[in-house]
């Protein structure tokens, strides 16, 4: 269930709430252009600066809208435990087929403390959990070591890896189970991974260009491997557009750009300044986005 290339779904907002039109269409078009998986709440969505109201609402519309036509990892996470278990129990009663755990934050805990962490929400809510490694928000890094402890937890079916470490995939893949979903969280790398193993991408770019990074986890997948690397290096100069300043900022731009949305963000994130919004738009252009 959890391989190919999954969406992490940017928020739109208008007005200061939740765009609920835009967001139902974002979703619509991003199955209609063949993507295997929608991912709300997570850092793209602008997870932080929801309301526990939004949060439940956005992963509701999230599975609503994609009527079963693919798999929907909802983020629940976060540096409370308690609080990240009743966003996954709230998850699995809403529908979500997976819930996305990122590491905690800020707490910085041992390893002993991030197995902890999973063995607690995993036994409370009873859905199977992608783990998420993101040290560049969180200032903790699993270890391979700690990622195979936590995959011996039975609910605990893959991770999100996004920190690029090639070596750290390979590890990953060496340590667990065949069985468990080495996920990309690192747009430049995922053809790399996918080569060690990995079954997939939890994608930013997918968001603007969904048939392109799936085809190319597709083309992977099926051993055509000249068109995966096509791809690749067709979205190469986007994706690293698509950062040039904090994510979301430049993709929820883009989308902007597209006309798929407005260009609204909360606080503390705000608009990209004048000479990273014409480097945004050069690349779109480009790509013939815009």
């Amino acid at each position: 269930m959890f391989r190919g290339a999954f969406t992490a779904l940017v928020t739109p907002f208008r007005n200061g709430s939740l765009d609920e039109e835009s967001y139902r269409n974002h979703i619509d078009w991003q199955i209609s252009e063949g993507i295997n998986g929608v991912v709300p709440c997570g850092t793209t969505g602008e997870s932080a600066t929801l309301s526990h109201a939004e949060h439940r609402r956005v992963i509701e519309i999230a599975i609503d809208e994609a009527r079963g036509r693919v798999p929907v990892i909802a983020g629940a996470g976060s540096n409370n435990t308690a609080e990240a278990v009743e966003l996954a129990k709230f998850a699995k009663s809403a529908g979500a087929d997976a819930a996305l755990i990122i590491t905690p934050y800020y707490n910085k805990p041992t390893p002993a403390g991030m197995v902890a962490h999973f063995k607690e929400i995993a036994a409370a809510s009873n859905i199977p959990i992608i783990a998420y490694n993101v040290p560049g928000r969180t200032s903790v890094d699993m270890a391979p070591e700690t990622v195979a402890a936590i995959a011996a937890i039975p609910e605990v079916v893959g991770i999100k890896e996004a920190t690029g470490s090639m070596e750290k995939a390979g590890w990953i893949k060496k340590l667990c189970p065949d069985d468990f979903a080495l996920l990309s969280g690192d747009d430049p790398t995922v053809l790399p991974q996918l080569a060690l193993g990995g079954v997939g991408t939890i994608s930013v770019i997918s968001n603007i260009a969904p048939a392109d990074m799936a085809g190319m986890v597709s083309a992977f997948g099926a051993g055509d491997i000249e068109k995966a690397r096509s791809l690749h290096f067709k979205m190469l100069p986007l994706i690293k557009a698509l950062f040039v300043e904090t994510n979301p900022i430049p993709v929820k731009t883009a989308l902007a750009l597209m006309g798929r949305m407005d260009e609204e963000f909360r606080l503390p994130l705000c608009k990209l300044t004048d000479a990273s919004r014409a480097t945004l738009q050069g690349a779109l252009s480009d790509y013939g986005l815009i």
